[in-house]
């Protein structure tokens, strides 16, 4: 986890929108730390999948959390840590929070929707020997050299199962151990949520984006009129807009529900200049 990855992630979580982060290494420790920052400043974890070439890439996907205690947690974090934006002065890792999180990611990625995959691997495989054995020549000579690769295939697809399967096991029982519920998504795909969580996008996290199936379209939001500020997300209350003719105070700056607190520009009394120059005289007549 680099003083850059976490720099970028800040600043993309500001605009209160489902954020994308990519390990190309393939690290599950190094996405467990960014989702335990994240968590922080009042975003979830929300899936991970794997992507690139070789699917040496995981790509995770964090999304803003609502519920008053994330918004409670990330305020005060912000008050504590106002500098975190320099991706290096940040709430200290909670080893049981982290070890919870890398739960979570590898039952993700090697869930039952991996044991499925391996099965259907097994099943390609045997059709590929015996398409082997076809294109040797189709005598027994070749089809016994077919049966010696697909038994040693099997083998180690048995292997692959055996561990996949304790491992799932394991981090299963942990995540229980937390309180956390398992939850089947509408694709049949077992998740684990915390307490109180939501499968996000409907059992589809990733809908809408590069990682699978689209879900349905939903209506555009008709264009806001002129004058008109478009809707805040997460119910947020929308600024105030000056009368007509008053231009804003100087200084004053959109400011996302997950952004930073700004510091406010001292204002004067209403009615009263600021500052006058005491040498000034009024134009003669």
């Amino acid at each position: 986890m680099s003083k850059r990855q976490i720099q970028k992630m800040l600043r993309l979580m500001a605009s209160g929108e489902p954020v994308e982060l990519t390990s190309p290494m393939a690290s599950v420790k190094k996405l467990a730390k960014l989702a335990f920052v994240a968590q922080q400043f009042g975003y979830e974890y929300a899936d991970v999948r794997q992507g690139g070439g070789n699917n040496s890439q995981l790509r995770m996907l964090i999304v803003p959390d609502p519920s008053p205690h994330a918004r409670s947690r990330a305020a005060q974090n912000w008050a504590q840590y106002p500098n975190a934006g320099d991706g290096v002065s940040l709430p200290p890792l909670v080893p049981d929070a982290f070890e919870l999180l890398k739960a979570r990611i590898n039952f993700d990625l090697t869930g039952k929707s991996a044991e499925k995959r391996m099965g259907y691997g097994a099943l390609g495989v045997s059709i590929g020997c015996v398409f082997i054995a076809y294109r040797l020549g189709g005598t027994s000579d070749d089809f016994v050299i077919a049966a010696v690769i697909w038994l040693v295939l099997m083998a180690v697809f048995g292997i692959g199962f055996v561990v996949t399967r304790k491992r799932n096991a394991n981090f299963a029982a942990r995540l229980q151990a937390a309180g956390f519920m398992p939850v089947t998504d509408e694709t049949g795909r077992v998740r684990y949520l915390p307490p109180g969580g939501q499968m996000p996008g409907h059992g589809n996290p990733f809908g809408g984006g590069p990682y699978g199936a689209q879900g349905p379209a939903m209506p555009a939001a008709p264009a806001p009129g002129y004058g008109q500020q478009p809707p805040m997300p997460y119910g947020q209350p929308q600024p105030q807009q000056p009368p007509y003719g008053q231009p804003a105070p100087y200084g004053t700056a959109a400011q996302g529900p997950y952004a930073p607190p700004q510091p406010q520009q001292p204002q004067a009394p209403y009615g009263h200049p600021a500052q006058q120059n005491p040498h000034w005289q009024p134009p003669q007549r």
